[in-house]
């Protein structure tokens, strides 16, 4: 299915400084509030061109000396921008560039005075102020009209309606030179949400955090969207200054300061980007451009707009956001949210851009590319030669429907087309996605494209993220919705799979606190939030009319607070830590996990509810990977030549989920010299081994 409508993107009711004129917003917003029942280039350094002032009339306030020196720098440009558009400190002062072709005159309003802009070709204008320095606050007059935020704001320390501020970002000194980015092969992604991750909701407490997610095992944090968005508290989706991190986790060097700090304890980190649509509040791109458009519909209204009159100042914002965040805040990679919402009918699509402008703004750096695709299109991941947009991975949806229907027993909504079968998941493990182009009855239509020539470390595997576990009605986890039992051997599954793997923040430790939507936002705004949310939660025909599922409000800050962790869960379910430890370290250092099959992979359904995984190695060295979410399985004999150890030897418990250190009951003999038994609800790996050797 097609997940998340709950992002509904009501009207923005924006407005600039001290006006009520709306007419720069998009008609099309008040569409965006009708939530539907599904889901149907410029590197870094740039060389401005910096027009100084040179016309309009003196100031009130500014001094002819200081009008002076203005005019004295006027057709020096000698400066260099990095980035194509926003306010940077240059050498002497500040270059102020920004892209409004809907605007015939642009004043920057600084300090109380006004300094008209020098237009430039293809709709930019820019000004160059001299003595000017870091903490200057400013917008930008259109016409001589409202006042708005810069669209390309560094910080908006008052928020997205507040006035823009100049950054010295050369301030910060990194730590992390010899940093070399992070490959895909071999990684452990852990997603996860700033403000609800600790109980301060900021990036100084994240840090604190970092310690004990190495030490599990993970490699990755993938930090969900962190760009200024209204309110008080939100998940990020509905962000506005797409190149000002959130006044409300800290000042962006404490973002730097987190990354940086990620970095000396061996951990890369990816941000959640979103360039489907704009936020409905406090959103005033449309004023200055072209933004979006009516071209093409999306879930959200009118789409970006990539490939009608005027997008080319539209992909080239895109293009340097990409890049700026690799950039400036050394982040690792990208996470490009809902990719099917992105429509380019252009010759080159603004994916492949923004993928290839992040990758040079790394300057040698190892970059990821993560993409959300609904359809799962195998296209995104290859490569931009071969006709593809050159991302290196995509989230795998269907092996998260398979299992939460083996899970739980609900196949209800976009769940139907899944049952949870012993033979999905052996396709899974093989092929990836299970829909490559076939006939998918929730959308009653063709969804997929064949994934063939996909490596397995390109399949994003999960059981829970963000949206999934926010679809559930109340927001529960897998912990409260399925067996303990069930759940480690899910987890097993998927840790071991060779996919690369992807934690929700809090499963690591079985976290019960729920994850729902929740969104800041007052009056017909937030009226319609809720609705939409009240809407989609209706295809869930197990909800039902229960009140007590749906209750919670998305605006009400108890629903913000209540999915903030509680981090002596980690301390009190040592259980759950000790298996997630355990099953990386197998995964980290068994040599046959490590190749993520890349010598081979096979398997077979062996009962109603169980299966089989063999990964093949070298030498024969290989592994046994069963599951079994049913009752116990008791065979006289395995008539499947998978089951065969290798030559002169037999299996031997290599690990289980029913450990008794995992909170499990213990693992008989899986193997024996006249039967097989393989438990229910458990998850055993087999290694070969002599015949003499003792069992475990």
């Amino acid at each position: 299915m097609p997940v998340l409508l709950v992002r509904a993107r009501p009207p923005p009711l924006t407005r600039g400084a001290g006006s009520d004129d709306l007419s720069c917003v998009s008609a099309e917003c008040l569409r965006q509030a009708t939530v539907p029942p599904e889901k149907g280039g410029t590197g870094p350094l740039l060389a401005g061109s910096l027009a100084t002032l040179k016309h309009g009339a003196k100031p009130a306030g500014w001094s002819d000396e200081r009008r002076a020196m203005v005019q004295a720098q006027t057709g020096r440009g000698a400066a260099r921008r990095r980035y194509p558009i926003g306010a940077e400190l240059v050498e002497g002062g500040v270059s102020f560039r920004v892209w409004a072709p809907r605007a015939e005159r642009v004043d920057l309003v600084l300090d109380g005075e006004e300094l008209r802009l020098e237009p430039e070709r293809d709709g930019y204008q820019s000004l160059f102020a001299p003595g000017l320095g870091a903490g200057a606050t400013y917008r930008f007059r259109l016409d001589g009209k409202d006042a708005y935020p810069d669209p390309a704001s560094r910080f908006q320390p008052e928020g997205p309606h507040g006035p823009s501020v100049v950054m010295d970002f050369s301030a910060y000194e990194w730590r992390d030179s010899a940093w070399g980015g992070v490959e895909l092969a071999g990684q452990v992604i852990y997603e996860f949400h700033v403000g609800t991750f600790t109980p301060e909701g900021t990036w100084a407490a994240a840090m604190g955090k970092l310690p004990f997610l190495r030490d599990i095992g993970i490699t990755v944090l993938e930090m969900m969207p962190v760009n200024e968005f209204p309110g008080r508290f939100g998940w990020g989706y509905d962000g506005v200054d797409l190149f000002a991190p959130t006044r409300l986790y800290g000042e962006p060097d404490d973002l730097r300061r987190f990354v940086d700090e990620a970095h000396r304890f061996g951990l890369g980190v990816i941000l959640d980007v979103v360039y489907n649509h704009f936020g409905p509040d406090g959103c005033y791109l449309n004023c200055f451009g072209p933004y979006t458009s009516d071209k093409h519909a999306n879930e959200w209204g009118e789409s970006v707009n990539f490939d009608g009159e005027g997008s080319a100042g539209v992909r080239e914002f895109v293009a340097a956001n990409a890049a700026y965040w690799i950039d400036e805040f050394h982040f690792d990679g990208l996470r490009v949210d809902a990719t099917q919402a992105i429509m380019d009918d252009g010759d080159e699509h603004v994916l492949a851009v923004l993928a290839q402008s992040a990758r040079e703004a790394a300057r040698g750096r190892s970059v990821i590319i993560v993409g959300e695709n609904e359809p799962q299109h195998a296209r995104l991941v290859r490569p931009r030669d071969a006709g593809g947009y050159g991302f290196d991975a995509l989230w795998n949806d269907d092996l998260h429907h398979s299992a939460t229907v083996a899970l739980t027993g609900r196949t209800e909504a976009y769940f139907k087309d899944h049952e949870g079968s012993p033979q999905e998941f052996v396709s899974a493990a093989k092929y990836g996605f299970l829909f490559q182009g076939q006939v998918y009855s929730w959308q009653d239509q063709r969804r997929g494209k064949p994934a063939r020539g996909m490596r397995s470390e390109q399949f994003v595997n999960f059981l829970e993220n963000h949206d999934q576990v926010a679809n559930w009605a109340p927001g529960d986890r897998l912990a409260r919705r399925a067996s303990p039992q069930n759940v480690r051997a899910a987890t097993a599954l998927m840790l071991l799979l060779p996919g690369t793997p992807m934690l929700f923040q809090g499963q690591e430790f079985g976290s019960r606190r729920p994850f729902v939507y929740f969104a800041s936002h007052s009056g017909q705004l937030a009226e319609l939030v809720r609705n939409g949310r009240r809407a989609f939660l209706d295809q869930f025909q197990s909800v039902g009319e229960d009140e007590a599922a749906t209750a919670r409000d998305p605006g009400s800050e108890d629903a913000f607070l209540a999915c903030k962790l509680d981090w002596t869960e980690a301390e009190r379910n040592g259980e759950i830590v000790a298996l997630h430890r355990d099953l990386l370290r197998l995964r980290r250092e068994d040599p046959v996990f490590v190749a993520q099959g890349g010598h081979g992979l096979d398997g077979a359904v062996i009962g109603p509810d169980a299966f089989l995984l063999r990964f093949f190695a070298e030498e024969g060295d290989d592994r046994l990977l069963l599951v079994n979410f049913g009752r116990d399985l008791v065979k006289p004999s395995l008539a499947e030549p998978l089951a065969a150890p290798p030559e002169g030897l037999v299996w031997r418990l290599l690990w289980s989920s029913e450990a008794p250190a995992y909170g499990g009951a213990g693992t008989p003999l899986v193997e024996g010299p006249a039967q097989w038994r393989i438990p229910g609800q458990a998850a055993v790996v087999l290694a070969p081994g002599p015949a003499e050797q003792p069992q475990g």
